[in-house]
Formats: C-alpha cells, structure tokens, sequence
C-alpha cells in the first residue's frame, strides 16, 4: 500500500511537471536573460561615462590651451556620441567659456542656451542662466535678461539673479524695479555671501535719490527685528 502511495505520488509530480515544467523553465531563461541584460547595460554605461570622461579632459586641455578648433572638434564628438551624459553639459559650459574669452559672445549663448534646453540638471542650468543672463547684459539686452532671471527667486542663485536683474532694470530706465531687485539681492545670507554685498550697496546709493530712499528704507526694516532682539536681549 506505502509503495503504491509512492508511485501514485511520483506520477502526480510527473503528471504536474509535464503542465507546468516549460513554464518554470522559461521563467528561468527569462531571469538569467535579464540578469545578464542587467549585467551588460551597466557595462556600457560604464564605459560610455569612461569615454566621454577622457573627451571631456581633452577638452579642458584645449580650453587652457585656448585652441578654439580642437574644443571645437572634441565638444562636437562629445554631443553627437555622449550627449546625455553629464559630461556633455558640462562641456557647454566650457565652451561657453572659451568663445567669451575668444570674443564670440554669440557662440558663448549659444553654447548656454543649448544646456538650458536640456533640463536635465537643475544645479547646471542656474549656473548657465546666469552666464548667459550676463552675456545678454553684454550683448545690451537688458529685456531678455528679465525674461531669463524673473520666476527663479526661490533659488540658491536668488541673490546674484536679483543683482543682475537689478542691472538688467536699470538699463531698461526701470528704477524702482531696479531698486527692489537690489534690495532683494541684499537679503542673502551675509554669513555665506553669492553677492559682493558692497557693490550692491554702491548700485543703491547711484539711485535717483527716491529710488535709493526707498531701497535704504527696506534694507533698514530687514534689520530691525535682529536689532530690536538685541536690545530687548540686552535690557533683560
């Protein structure tokens, strides 16, 4: 009877594996195939952040150089074939850099306009608004500058965006906008100054005299609550 049991049990095993073994099989290759598909993305990308490393160190030595044609030919091998790696942005920047140093101020835009339309690194493209907010200012495009800038005051670029915007104001004959993008500017954090804090305040004091009444009466009232905590601190 226990034999009989055994052998009933064996064919239920059998009789089961013959419906369900191809599928167990499958789902084995299929694990081993993604394991190893898994294996080898990671490969590739590994040795594609390799290659665009050693362009991008190629690049910068051209850059120190200042030999405009060989960053030129290395910047172009690094957005057609590693566009979407970091380095590639970083390379715009770069560039950015080096056509402002040559004198084309428009190939420098360009370069920071191409990065800004990526939006796939939040921290690069502050950085590259600003660059490319001062070259307008250079360019005496005083209202793309607002246009750039406005809508970013929650960043950690708030301050220098508001001091450039301030400059951007004051060529457009905008004076009170001018003067309350100065003040902004003012409110960084004087502990960790973006902002050479000193030359905002001489941009104020150039006001029309309204304008820098009113800008030294908000900076003023910015101070006060620490001032009168002082006091009360010291009166207690």
């Amino acid at each position: 009877m226990d034999d009989l049991s055994e052998k009933e049990q064996i064919d239920a095993i059998r009789s089961w594996w013959q419906v369900n073994g191809r599928y167990i099989i499958s789902g084995i290759v299929i694990g081993i195939g993604l394991l190893v598909g898994w294996n080898y993305w990671n490969a590739q990308q590994r040795q594609t952040q390799f290659e665009a490393s050693a362009l991008f160190e190629e690049l910068l030595t051209s850059v120190a150089n200042n030999s405009v044609a060989a960053a030129e030919s290395t910047a172009a091998r690094l957005y057609d074939e590693y566009g979407k790696t970091h380095y590639a942005l970083q390379s715009r920047l770069a560039m950015a850099r080096l056509y402002m140093d040559a004198g084309r101020d428009e190939n420098a835009a360009e370069e920071l306009r191409a990065l800004l339309a990526k939006q796939n690194d939040e921290e690069m493209a502050l950085v590259a608004r600003l660059r490319l907010a001062r070259i307008l200012l250079y360019q005496d495009k005083p209202q793309e500058v607002v246009d750039l800038l406005q809508g970013y005051s929650d960043s950690a670029f708030a301050a220098r965006y508001n001091d450039t915007l301030g400059d951007a104001f004051m060529a457009l004959g905008r004076v009170e906008d001018a003067s309350a993008a100065y003040t902004a500017a003012l409110a960084d954090n004087p502990n960790i100054p973006t902002v050479d804090r000193t030359l905002v305040q001489m941009k104020i004091y150039d006001l029309p005299d309204d304008a820098m009444s009113d800008a030294m009466e908000a900076d003023t009232l910015e101070s006060t609550p620490a001032t009168d905590a002082a006091n009360n601190g010291d009166r207690e």
